[in-house]
């Protein structure tokens, strides 16, 4: 599960990276044994934030939960806008451009 919530934001982190012309207008992180915080912005309209924390600490149900947004612009001139959880129930993006699942 843990494999599922790194890749998952990795994969975030890495859809929104910055094109190599950008230039880094904002890079905080803090990170610690049960949890992390992270924001980062360039100058081509890229941002991102999130935080995780461990949740159940010593327990076997301990799970790292991470929330977090990023906005970035397309191909197209669009901005798109994502925010997600990524938890014991998987990656759970949220997007107007995004499809969703008919309900059950």
């Amino acid at each position: 599960m843990k494999f599922i919530v790194v890749f998952a934001a990795l994969f975030a982190v890495a859809l929104a990276a910055p094109r190599p012309d950008a230039e880094v207008l904002k890079n905080e992180s803090d990170v610690g044994p049960e949890g992390f915080n992270y924001a980062y912005a360039t100058s081509d309209g890229v941002e991102g934030q999130a935080s995780g924390q461990l949740k159940n600490v010593g327990t076997e149900e301990e799970a790292i939960v991470v929330k977090g947004s990023f906005t970035y612009v397309g191909d197209d001139g669009v901005t798109y806008s994502v925010n997600y959880v990524a938890d014991e129930n998987g990656f759970q993006p949220q997007g107007a451009h995004l499809p969703v699942a008919p309900e059950a």
